[in-house]
């Protein structure tokens, strides 16, 4: 089989943990077992190009791509919209949408491109189930920033008693905004703080459910899948890419709506879920994924 050099360009690789760096580190780790893996630096003769940071580097690789005869692959890490259009109208030779909603959407963007659907995904064995969980703790896992609306988690738990609220996140400049919302509203039954990846089996195996109230554009999601593979079910925000993901390993609202959300949540904590999430999780696994960007890849 011939060994193919693949380069995957991140330009915060390193330095923050999202999507797009889980995505670059997790397929880069198993592809580097039968093919040559680069990250942010171009190996002479390379193959494959995956740009994720999208715009103009999308732009400026398509640029060098058509000049060095290497192909250039465009995984849908920014979600429906502005991005990723760019990035449609970039031309790339492949654009792969994280869900079925995302793939028909590029689509339509633009008919000229060939799309596929490869979603992100987790590894189950570094998650485990736990019996041994605190009663009542709900936990939400996002970048302090205005997309991941952490501040609908907070408004919604202050409706429940006795509840407590972990929120886990990274980078964004909401954080001082978030936590004192947090403090006023539910005091000691609040708690905030980053994580490295590294410790995040161990934070999910101290939390009942799971709260991803995200708005409706973000592409994926990973931290929902982790949470699953943790055995927790998940409350998310009620749009197509989010009940594609959690299936029936969860309850879906609109989290705007207080009232609503904070009931959701509640239903969530009374139900036995069983191995429900866990099951579901397991459809994204990263080592299935691989495969299917190592067939994509060998196909161009």
């Amino acid at each position: 089989m011939k060994r193919l050099k693949i380069l995957f360009l991140n330009k915060y690789q390193g330095k923050v943990n999202r999507g797009a760096e889980t995505f670059v580190s997790e397929l880069s780790k198993r592809l580097s077992k039968r093919h040559d893996i680069s990250i942010n630096v171009l190996p002479a003769g390379c193959n494959i190009v995956v740009p994720t940071n999208g715009r103009l580097q999308a732009l400026s690789t398509r640029m060098a791509t058509l000049l060095n005869g290497s192909k250039m692959i465009v995984s849908g890490q920014s979600g429906i919209g502005l991005d990723d259009r760019i990035n449609l109208y970039c031309f790339p030779d492949v654009f792969v949408a994280l869900s079925d909603d995302a793939e028909s959407w590029a689509k339509k963007i633009n008919p000229f491109v060939k799309v596929v659907k490869i979603p992100n995904g987790v590894d189950p064995r570094k998650y485990n189930f736990s019996n041994n969980r605190p009663k009542d703790v709900i936990l939400s896992v996002g970048a302090f920033t205005k997309e991941k609306r952490h501040d609908l988690t907070i408004k919604a738990v202050a409706k429940l008693k006795s509840v407590k609220l972990v929120i886990i996140g990274g980078g964004g400049n909401k954080k001082d905004e978030i936590e004192a919302l947090g403090t006023r509203l539910l005091g000691t039954r609040f708690e905030i703080k980053s994580v490295s990846n590294e410790k995040m089996p161990e934070v999910y195996k101290k939390a009942d459910v799971f709260a991803y109230p995200t708005v409706p554009w973000e592409s994926f999601g990973i931290a929902m899948v982790e949470a699953m593979a943790s055995g927790l079910p998940v409350v998310a925000t009620d749009d197509p890419i989010r009940r594609e993901i959690v299936g029936d390993a969860g309850f879906f609202v609109d989290p705007t709506d207080t009232d609503a959300y904070a009931k959701a949540l509640k239903e969530a904590l009374d139900k036995n879920w069983g191995d429900i999430p866990r099951k579901q999780a397991e459809k994204f696994d990263w080592d299935e994924i691989a495969i299917e960007y190592e067939k994509l890849f060998k196909s161009l």
